[in-house]
This record gives structure tokens, C-alpha cells and sequence, in this order.
């Protein structure tokens, strides 16, 4: 059964790293130094090259940009100023955590983290890591798996199912060919691995291409966020319609369920419940707000919402499911419908779920016009529609079978 929760608009906004702004790193302290010299008896893989530290500054390695990375691209090249911001979000020192329970192995990461220019958080055990991710949201996690109490797999578990932390990439730190541990961690949604004794150049390579992974997955997420609040706007602005983007997005997440789609089809299913109709932001308001009957023009200024939805959401790689619904779900199964005229099975499948709980949703709701029907009613006449051939006959008679049920559980 999957769990749904609208995205708040208002959640904590991560910092984007990138910035030019940021010329210059100090190195590590002299405490971390100090660290350093004490953990000569641990086998970390490094030179003692690796360990003497200049009394300099220096660049951390995160922000060199690679020669023709897409993330890179995706940031201004125009100096920025001490303060500026990078793609509107405040710029700083990327934050990680780093959360083992054996010290010398903590320190050393933290060093290292350190060395390459990184804000290093540090927790001893996995209660405090979670603590510590709600108050510092950190764009990391270097996370041990063996740890007393509340143990690396937990953590990472909790963190992933959370709204506000299941972006932030975790790395989980594991022993040499412990295949026991990966698998697990995969299940529990670790997005990388590395082993002990760290390598300082995977080390640094690994954080800097999660940590920019995080950020591309940062500005999809905003983007979304802005899509489903313009779609909600747009509901808004016609007071007859009530909550019918939510119903959708119920009702859709139940017949999905019944039909037995896949995780990403219920959710495409979901997202259409409040996308549908976005393409309606293009249409003149003495169109889409008139009283009375429409004429034929304005009918064919009204049936373009479908393909200016499709146009908005369609640079979207995560909407590559939901666009299919938003330009056929007035398409007819005998193919009277727009903008397409598509027939029969031509209609992708998920228009045609999607369109039949748009009908029901629009029949058994009270409008201006029309009393609300009661399920009985609705069904009646979508399936006299289905016999005019406007229907898919077999899935018509699916959510018949299932809006029975439905009904008896509400």
C-alpha cells in the first residue's frame, strides 16, 4: 500500500553548492592536526605526504569544476561577490555528517572532509545522527553500519522515509567485501558504499558527485513543488469544483491499487489528479470563468489546456508518466475525442484510468448546474457512454466492479 503526503511548499531549502564566491578554504585546524599525528598506529592507506598539512589555504576539490559537466552548467558563470547567491539560494561550505562510534575512524574522516573543504558535523551514535540531521540538514551522510543501539541501517531506513531528509545522499561505511552489509544497505536505500581503511581520492570523489547529485535533485524537487502549487492555483480559481484535485488523487490511488499497477504508475496516476488541468493557466479567463454556455469557439480555445499542459510539463524527466495523461485524458475510446482523435488501445492506458474517476469524480460532485448523483447514477451513465462507445468496455466494467467496494469502505 503505498503512502501518499502532499509536499509541503514550505520546507527548508537546502544550499546550493558552486559558487565562486567561496575562493578559498582554510586547512585543517590545528586540533585535527593534532588528531592526525595521534592516529599513526591506524591503517589508513595514506602517505605520510597525506598527513603533513601546510599552514595555508587552500581549494577544496568540490568546487573546481569538471570540463563539460552538466551540473556545472547548470550554475552562472559571472563572479559572484562575498554574500551573493548561486540559482537564488544562499551559497556556503557544503555540510556532512559523519557518524561512527570508533573514534580514530571518525576523526579521520572528519580530517579528510575537512582537508577538501567540507562543514564536518560529527555524531558517536545513531540517535544523535538523527538529532543532528533535523537541526543541521546536512547535505551528506558517512554513516558506519555497526554501531550500538540504534545501528547504521535504521538510520539510514528512517531518514529515507522522511519528506524533509530522503534527499540527502548516504554513504555508508562498511568492511572490506562485507556483501552482507551492501545488500542490506541497498534495501534500506544507501546510495553508495566505501570501505575501511578510507582512500582519500575516493573519499573526496565519491562526496562531491553525491553532493552535486543532491543539489540536481534539489532544483527537480522545487520544480515540482512549483507545478503542483500552480496546479492548486489554478483549482482555485474555479470555487465549483471544491477539492476535486484531492478526490482525484485518493480515488486514483485506490483503483491503481485494484488494477494492480506498478509503484510509478499509481504515482503518475496521482500527480495527474492535480496536473491535469494545468495547461487551463494558458486559457483567457472569459473563456475558462465563462456562465453560460460555450460556443464553438470558445470550445476550441478551451481544448488547447490539454497541449499547453503537456508543453509545461514536459521538460520534466520525472513527468514522463503524467504527460501521457494530461494531453489524452478527453481523448474517446471510438476516437471522438481531443486533442488527437486517438482510438481504442492508441489511448495510453493511464489516460484512460485517469479519465474514467475524472468522470465519476465530475458526476457524483454538486455543481452550479447539477446535483451531485449518487454512485448508482454515475455508473449508469458512464456505462450508457461506454455503450456509445466512448469507453473502454473492459476497464469500464473494472471500476464498476471496483467503485462497489469503494464506496462500502468510504
Amino acid at each position: 500500500m503505498i503512502q501518499w503526503s502532499s509536499k509541503s511548499l514550505n520546507s527548508t531549502e537546502q544550499n546550493i553548492i558552486g559558487s565562486n564566491c567561496l575562493n578559498t578554504v582554510n586547512s585543517i585546524s590545528s586540533n585535527q592536526a593534532l588528531g592526525l599525528q595521534n592516529l599513526e598506529g591506524y591503517s589508513l592507506g595514506l602517505s605520510k605526504e597525506d598527513l603533513l598539512l601546510e599552514q595555508k589555504q587552500v581549494e577544496p576539490s568540490w568546487i573546481k569544476p569538471d570540463t563539460g559537466s552538466g551540473y556545472d552548467s547548470l550554475i552562472s558563470g559571472t563572479p559572484q561577490g562575498k554574500g551573493s547567491q548561486v540559482n537564488g539560494f544562499d551559497s556556503g561550505l557544503p555540510k556532512v555528517l559523519v557518524v561512527d562510534d570508533h573514534t580514530a575512524s571518525r576523526m579521520t574522516a572528519v580530517a579528510l572532509l575537512s582537508m577538501e573543504g567540507y562543514e564536518v558535523i560529527e555524531a558517536d551514535c545513531g540517535s544523535k545522527a538523527v538529532e543532528l540531521v533535523t537541526q543541521k540538514q546536512p547535505d551528506l551522510i558517512l554513516l558506519d553500519v555497526m554501531m550500538p543501539g540504534m545501528d547504521g541501517f535504521e538510520v539510514c531506513q528512517l531518514l529515507k522515509q522522511e519528506e524533509h531528509t530522503r534527499l540527502i545522499p548516504v554513504i555508508f561505511i562498511t568492511a572490506l567485501n562485507d556483501r552482507r552489509s551492501r545488500i542490506r544497505g541497498i534495501e534500506v536505500g544507501a546510495d553508495d558504499f566505501l570501505t575501511k581503511p578510507f582512500d582519500r581520492v575516493e573519499l573526496a570523489a565519491r562526496v562531491k558527485s553525491l553532493v552535486r547529485q543532491k543539489c540536481l535533485n534539489e532544483d527537480l524537487d522545487h520544480t515540482e513543488k512549483v507545478l503542483f502549487s500552480v496546479a492548486r492555483a489554478i483549482e482555485s480559481r474555479d470555487p465549483n469544483t471544491g477539492d476535486h484535485c484531492e478526490r482525484l488523487v485518493k480515488l486514483g490511488q485506490a483503483f491503481g491499487e485494484y488494477l494492480n499497477l506498478s509503484r510509478h504508475q499509481i504515482r503518475d496516476l496521482m500527480w495527474g489528479g492535480y496536473l491535469h488541468d494545468i495547461g487551463k493557466v494558458g486559457i483567457p479567463d472569459a473563456v475558462l470563468l465563462k456562465h453560460g454556455k460555450l460556443t464553438p469557439e470558445d470550445w476550441e480555445i478551451m481544448k488547447q489546456h490539454v497541449v499547453i499542459g503537456e508543453k509545461i510539463c514536459q521538460p520534466l524527466r520525472s513527468m514522463r508518466g503524467v504527460v501521457p495523461i494530461i494531453r489524452h485524458h478527453h481523448e474517446r475510446w471510438d476516437g471522438s475525442g481531443y486533442p488527437d482523435g486517438l482510438k481504442g488501445d492508441d489511448i495510453p492506458y493511464l489516460a484512460q484510468v485517469f479519465q474514467i474517476i475524472d468522470i465519476y469524480d465530475a458526476l457524483t460532485s454538486e455543481r452550479p448546474y447539477k446535483r451531485a448523483l449518487t454512485f448508482e447514477e454515475a455508473l449508469q451513465i458512464m456505462l450508457e457512454e461506454t455503450l456509445l462507445g466512448w469507453r473502454n468496455p473492459k476497464l469500464m466494467q473494472q471500476f464498476a466492479e471496483f467503485i462497489g467496494f469503494y464506496q462500502e469502505k468510504e
